[in-house]
């Protein structure tokens, strides 16, 4: 399966998110994403926040230029908040998953579908 269809079918087909990203979690590079969700820079960022991920609470994430107040933050899951929207962001081995839900879908799906492809990507040797 490609990326884009990691990207397609499964994030943005399941419903719960609006918008995702796959990115290389070594340089920020994009795999595979919805259009427009990423500005220049974001990826790297991301990678940077993962290494520290605490300091997501401090300066929260960033993704399509909007800055959402960080709500979790782990080596594994980053997770931030602005009103009723927000982000996922979950590291496999090798990638960065991002998802980007809006106001008529719920966190906990969102969080779900995302957390939930990582754990297949990991047992795929991602």
């Amino acid at each position: 399966m490609s990326w884009q269809s990691y990207v397609d079918n499964d994030l943005v087909g399941s419903g719960r998110v609006q918008a995702a990203a796959i990115i290389d979690a070594a340089n920020g590079n994009t795999r595979a994403t919805t259009a427009g969700l990423l500005k220049p820079g974001e990826g790297a960022a991301i990678v940077a926040l993962f290494r520290k991920p605490a300091d997501v609470f401090a300066k929260g994430v960033t993704v399509s230029g909007v800055k959402y107040m960080g709500i979790k933050g782990d080596s594994r899951s980053v997770y931030g908040k602005k009103g009723a929207t927000g982000v996922v962001l979950v590291k496999t081995n090798q990638s960065i998953l991002i998802g980007r839900y809006n106001e008529t879908q719920q966190p906990g799906d969102a969080a779900l579908v995302v957390e939930q492809l990582a754990d297949r990507l990991i047992e795929q040797g991602d």
